[in-house]
């Protein structure tokens, strides 16, 4: 994401997973990195559909969370960049999350799980995952997949975020995905799946919401 991006391999189920990690710089080359508010793991889209960890999304999402003062990691999915292994359509992409957590959360560090379009699916599965005193304080879900992947009930404090002309997951699925959950979504007028000409927009969106 930039300069001071860190760039690492962890132990996944299947080999290395790459790991990007970037975090609230102290403003002085010479002064030490300032304490965070904890770890933010986001997740990127579809893999068999060119998603990565650099995807312009997950970077916004990334951009957003170092700003409200958390350190901040993406990661390749199984068989994309550096990662090791191949595509196992969902199922092994959720242990490369827990991997990805195993590998970088520090005991007791808050966590918040964050996630676009599969992404998103992936983040609510490795939620659920998570052993009761491991749980992730919130989560943040960008276009999340609810039409394609079995996207999991998630906390009512989630924070989902999707366009209104979306063409790759209609608007109707994730409403239709939120509403036995009595979950709010907030709909972004006239913007599809990837936020085109509107990421200011969405890293605004995340950093008010959860500033308020």
């Amino acid at each position: 994401m930039n300069s001071l991006t860190e760039k690492r391999l962890v132990p996944g189920p299947v080999g290395a997973i790459e790991c990007a990690i970037d975090r609230p710089a102290s403003g002085h080359a010479d002064l030490p990195m300032p304490p965070t508010r904890g770890l933010a793991l986001v997740c990127h889209p579809n893999p068999t559909q060119g998603g990565t960890m650099d995807n312009k999304v997950v970077q916004t999402l990334a951009r957003a969370f170092v700003q409200l003062g958390y350190r901040v990691a993406r990661f390749n999915f199984r068989g994309i960049g550096k990662s090791e292994g191949g595509w196992d359509e969902g199922r092994g992409e959720i242990d490369d999350a827990l991997a990805v957590l195993a590998a970088l959360r520090e005991p007791g560090e808050p966590l918040v799980l964050a996630g676009f379009s599969f992404g998103g699916y992936v983040a609510s599965q490795a939620a659920l995952r998570l052993p009761e005193d491991q749980r992730a304080e919130r989560l943040a879900l960008v276009g999340p997949a609810t039409s394609r992947f079995d996207t999991a009930p998630v906390p009512s404090d989630t924070l989902v975020i999707h366009g209104e002309v979306d063409d790759v997951v209609p608007l109707s699925s994730v409403l239709d995905w939120a509403r036995p959950q009595s979950l709010p979504v907030v709909v972004v007028p006239g913007v599809g799946h990837f936020f085109h000409g509107q990421l200011p927009l969405l890293r605004d969106l995340v950093v008010r919401n959860w500033r308020a």
